[in-house]
């Protein structure tokens, strides 16, 4: 996916962190948006967003972590980077285990906050690709005939054709046509890119 569709989340109650954070990103090329709140930025969430959240693990009303907790409830892939005070180290682990990207801790040196986001970015950008793969595989999948899909199943699971027209009652030659039609339609090369696509169909 193109870097022009990523954004940066910044979710802080501190008005000079949000603006300082935002020149920064700024400042290399990143785009960004800016949440006073954990419940403003809940109510704008979209879940197409692409892109990292920069979250303050402790805020008034609701905390970085319950933000965290709501959007794994919305299976949301978006990396998350905690920005947390010294005290704040045994929640950040927490987080950690409940799934977040990384935390940060303050007071953080610039280049070492943009090294993390752009590790974060670079892991929502495979997560999206392989997102859109799985959804282009499915919608080959669902090109395939019943016959097809029984061909299928039987050649990722490394049946040779004599076996599978056997189990099937058919011929070895009307496989083989089964076979090159699983190929076309799936847009595949060899049997190993199959296997490969079939994996990531049923993952």
């Amino acid at each position: 996916m193109s870097d022009q569709h990523q954004s940066v989340y910044i979710v802080d109650d501190d008005s000079a962190v949000r603006d300082s954070l935002s020149m920064l990103l700024k400042s290399v090329g990143i785009r960004s948006r800016a949440f006073a709140s954990g419940d403003e930025f809940l109510e704008d969430f979209d879940p197409t967003w692409a892109g990292c959240i920069l979250l303050d693990i402790r805020m008034p009303g609701v905390s970085g972590m319950e933000v965290q907790r709501r959007l794994k409830e919305q299976d949301c892939s978006l990396p998350i980077i905690f920005i947390t005070g010294h005290g704040d180290i045994p929640m950040a682990v927490e987080a950690m285990h409940l799934g977040a990207s990384d935390f940060v801790q303050k007071p953080f040196h610039d280049q070492e906050l943009l090294d993390r986001i752009q590790l974060a970015l670079n892991e929502n950008r495979e997560q999206q690709d392989e997102i859109a793969l799985k959804r282009s595989a499915k919608e080959r999948y669902a090109t395939l005939t019943p016959r097809e899909t029984e061909v299928m199943n039987a050649v990722v699971l490394g049946h040779a054709n004599k076996v599978i027209a056997m189990d099937l009652s058919l011929s070895q030659r009307t496989v083989e046509i089964h076979r090159a039609r699983v190929m076309e339609k799936m847009r595949v090369r060899s049997l190993a890119d199959l296997v490969k696509l079939s994996v990531l169909l049923f993952s």
